[in-house]
Parts: C-alpha cells; structure tokens; sequence
C-alpha cells in the first residue's frame, strides 16, 4: 500500500538530530518558554521574513488568539464581520465565531479554491473589519488583491496559513502578507511538530506583546493579570523539533512541488481535474508548496476504490463544508453551490518529500487506467 502520509518515515530522515534536539531539552532542566522556543521563534519570523513569531499551542489558538489580541486593541468588536472563504477547513471559522464576531462566508474562486478578490469586494459591507485569507491546499491565496482591497476599505487580513509554510509570491512568504498569520505544525503539516503546535507571525510589535500576554494567561508580568487569557504555548520539545525540521523545509518543499509536477503532467484522465496545469514549470509553482494535491471528480467514490484496490491510500479533505455542519446549523439551509461541489468531488493523492520516483509513477498509472463505468 501507498500511504497517503508516511510520517514514521518523515521523521526518521531527521531521527539522529531530533534526538540530539530532544537530548538536548531534558539535560536543560527547562521546558517552557526557554532558549529553544526562542531559537525557533527567531529562525521562523527570519525565513518568513516577518519581525516578529509568537509560538502558541496550535494552529486555532493562533487564529482565535490574533482575532481576540485585535479585539483588546479596539481593532475589532464583537458583531464585527469578517470574511472567509465558504470552503475552508473549519477553524478558520471557530476562530471568528469564539471572539464572537460575525463570519460572511464567501464563495471561493472556481480554479484556485482559495478566496476570489471579485467576490470579496462584493460581500464588504460598512460592518466589514477584517478578512481571514486562508492559503488552502498549501497554496497562497491572491494577497496582493486581497492587500489592495484591505488598504481601500481600512480592513485587517489575517492569514490562514496552517497549509502554506514557505509559499510565496514574487518571493515574498505566506506569514509576511497580512497583519498577522495563523500557523500550525500539526505533525502531518509540511511543517510539523511531533506533536501540536502552532505560531503567529506579524510586524505589529503591539499586537506582539498583547498576544504573548493573552496566551499566558492574560498576563505580561508574573502573577499580574491584564487580560482574562488563556494558557497556549510551545514548549521547549516541540519548538527545538521544529527548529531541526525547519532546516530541511526548502528541500522537502522541492520535492513536493516536483511531485505535483509529475502528476500534473502524467496523469492524463479527462474525469479527474487538476489543480495545476500539465503546462507548468517548477519555477512556475513558488505560490505552491502542495500540503495537499488536491483532484476533483463527480466519480470521486469510484475513484477513491478504484485506487484503493491498486495499493493507494487517498483521503478526502473535507467531506462536509462549514455551513452543513451541525456545529454551525443556523446555517444549514443556506445554499453555496460551488463549495457544495468542491467538498462533494475532491480527493486528494498521496503527496509527501519521501514517497519514491516508482510510487508516483504508481498513483499515475493507476489514475490514468481509472474509467467512469467501474
């Protein structure tokens, strides 16, 4: 069998220096907030060219503590609208609904999946404070459009970037595009923990200083209180694996991209749609790092057997859209048809920085040879 994600044999590549790493963080005696946290915060605010990292507990706590960090600074107020995309993984949508501000769902662009300037001009309202641009699939969403509308309308942007460490445009990173950046290094991110975590990056030295404080329990002095926080951090084990596994980013990115490439240009099925086309180029592809590579089908259960009984493992990201799930059911009779469509028919294929030469050309094949009448 194929695995989607092998992360046994992610890791193992770097075993030797996570070892020495977590070595390392026992014989300091010391396991939160330490040397390590801001070795990695440093390094992480350095490769995406933003000022400043803060290390937090997960990937929701990042967005849910950027959006609650604004609100203590007056940015935003509770009932204030802030778009998102329709299609997005849920958190991104927790995090707005948490700090009690109002999420305006809109339809994504029909190529990318990921948020549609057009369609974010027309949703602005006068109650409109903030946008969530979430980097779906590992692909940056249009931040200089998206940048452009913020700066007409006076609105925040926050960037969803759990999926998109080291993406970029005309070289510039996912993490350095918005205000803020919600990160997460869940153990299956391209970047991942060996366990949760997450960060934020910004240049707002602010908003810096309020969030370190929100996520240790309100306070910016010990045993002195300004906030009613919470407790999220990154530890010293997790932020020095991270630390290692950030060194290896670039490559493994490479190979991620060099991947989908050889889909992109081997599989030929007229029934299975691609998120790039078989005419692109490596050097084409630095606004995509592939966290996923996502294909879209009406025959996706077929498809999904199909390439099951071959020895291939796929998974589907996600079955159910935000607005049909029972967490948000006040919304359950509202139509949007292009996302309904997206989480009805995609799949994605195995793509990870181990997989061989011979599996790709394995899940190529396997593709190619699938037929809508089985």
């Amino acid at each position: 069998m194929i695995p989607f994600l092998n992360l046994r044999e992610i890791n193992s590549v770097y075993q030797k220096q996570l070892i020495e790493a977590c070595t390392r963080v026992i014989e300091s005696g010391w396991y939160i907030g330490g040397n390590e946290l801001s070795c990695f915060e440093s390094e992480f605010a350095t490769y995406c060219g933003s000022e400043h990292c803060i290390g937090v507990a997960n990937g929701l706590d990042a967005l849910t503590l950027t959006l609650r960090a604004w609100k203590e600074l007056g940015k935003l107020k509770e009932g204030d609208e802030v778009i998102v995309p329709s299609n997005t993984y849920i958190a991104s949508i927790l995090a707005i609904t948490e700090n009690r501000l109002r999420p305006i769902l809109v339809e994504p662009d029909p190529l990318s999946y990921n948020l549609c300037p057009e369609k974010t001009a027309a949703a602005i309202t006068p109650n409109t404070r903030a946008i969530v641009a979430v980097h779906l699939y590992g692909q940056l969403a249009p931040m200089p459009e998206i940048m452009a509308l913020a700066e007409q309308h006076n609105l925040l942007v926050l960037e969803d970037a759990a999926q998109a460490h080291g993406a970029s445009i005309a070289g510039r990173k996912a993490g350095n595009w918005g205000h803020a950046a919600g990160f997460s290094f869940y153990p299956g991110k391209n970047l991942g923990a060996l366990g949760d975590a997450g960060a934020i990056t910004t240049n707002d030295a602010e908003l810096t200083k309020t969030i370190r404080a929100l996520g240790n329990y309100g306070s910016h002095k010990k045993y002195e209180n300004l906030y009613q926080g919470v407790n999220s951090r990154l530890d010293e084990i997790q932020a020095a694996m991270l630390t290692v596994k950030l060194k290896h980013l670039d490559a493994d990115t490479a190979r991620r991209q060099a991947i989908a490439l050889a889909y992109a240009q081997g599989i030929n099925n007229p029934i299975i749609a691609q998120p790039i086309s078989s005419d692109s180029s490596l050097a084409s592809l630095e606004s995509h790092v592939f966290h996923l590579y996502v294909v879209r089908t009406e025959q996706r259960q077929a498809l999904q057997e199909h390439l099951n009984a071959a020895g291939i493992q796929t998974l589907i990201h996600y079955p159910i859209p935000p607005h049909q799930q029972r967490a948000y059911q006040e919304w359950n009779q509202r139509s949007y048809p292009l996302t309904e469509a997206i989480h009805r028919e995609v799949l994605s294929l195995p793509i990870s920085p181990v997989m061989t030469d011979e599996e790709v050309t394995a899940v190529i094949h396997a593709c190619n040879a699938f037929s809508a009448t089985e």
